[in-house]
């Protein structure tokens, strides 16, 4: 096994940055991770990494020949942003690039449609990680705080299903399209075991943790204002507002195969993710 230290993380401190990390140091590689924050590992490879500042892009490439690629969020279109700098990994020597796109976004659309667009055509080797909606927005900002304090959950989603998938689960599928001989060269639609409505979700994590938690499905207009007040741009609201919208449309009521056939095992449902995880939801 090469343990030389040629794999990029960007976003190396985030939710699937991290948890690729840790995966391919637990199978003997040297992973560098770039980011603004510091690890909380002490002792991984870390270099100080800003999207937005271009002198910090050559070191973080030294030696890299593959690149796990998370782009800024919040930004309708961080191509302008991130179109140099995959030029600029490819003529350093990288060869596979693996990059962390959404399941609602196709190639080419916004967002992230422009970056997958480029990556499939002008990198060597590559795959693109189009998960579902994430476990973790349960304990994370975007849900947390309203299970915790008020018993609900939020959306505009109304009885739209979703395939929730653990973090986890996308990490596993990133790790194997980083380091597997043969290069994926494909997108990979990663879901959990079962598409449910948040209402669902509520019921399940409620029924773990001994509360009664309900969905609350407000209006898209509703929603936006309250995304907008929360400090997000405008036309980023309108788009996250439009991925609710798309859910309603049934859009995201779908399940694949992808984390069994890439890994060899299950994805775990919300049910096991929630038992994990009650602990989160109990503390005060």
């Amino acid at each position: 096994m090469n343990i030389q230290n040629q794999i990029l993380i960007t976003g190396g401190t985030g939710t699937t940055g991290s948890r690729i990390a840790k995966k391919l140091i637990e199978r003997g590689y040297k992973p560098r991770i770039a980011s603004r924050k510091n690890p909380l590992v002490t002792e991984i490879d870390h270099v100080y990494f800003d999207w937005y500042d271009e002198t910090t892009h050559n070191l973080a490439l030294e030696n890299i020949n593959k690149l796990y690629l998370v782009a800024p969020v919040g930004v309708m279109d961080p191509s302008p942003i991130v179109l140099p700098f995959i030029d600029l990994a490819l003529k350093k020597g990288v060869k596979r690039i693996v990059l962390l796109s959404s399941s609602l976004i196709d190639e080419g659309g916004p967002v992230f449609g422009k970056i997958h667009q480029a990556i499939r055509e002008k990198a060597p080797e590559w795959a693109v990680l189009q998960p579902s909606y994430f476990m973790q927005n349960f304990i994370g900002i975007q849900h947390s705080y309203g299970i915790k304090a008020n018993k609900e959950i939020v959306t505009a989603t109304q009885d739209g299903k979703v395939g929730f998938v653990d973090a986890d689960d996308i990490a596993e599928v990133g790790v194997n399209a980083l380091i597997d001989e043969i290069p994926h060269n494909t997108n990979h639609l990663i879901t959990g075991p079962e598409a449910l409505s948040y209402t669902e979700a509520a019921n399940i994590i409620g029924s773990v943790i001994g509360e009664s938690i309900h969905h609350v499905s407000i209006s898209t207009s509703t929603l936006q204002d309250k995304m907008v007040k929360a400090r997000m741009t405008k036309d980023y609201a309108e788009f996250m507002v439009g991925l609710d919208e798309e859910i309603q449309k049934g859009t995201e009521n779908r399940i694949t195969d992808t984390v069994e056939r890439i890994t060899g095992r299950k994805p775990r449902s919300l049910d096991e993710f929630a038992t994990i995880h009650a602990h989160f939801w109990k503390q005060k």
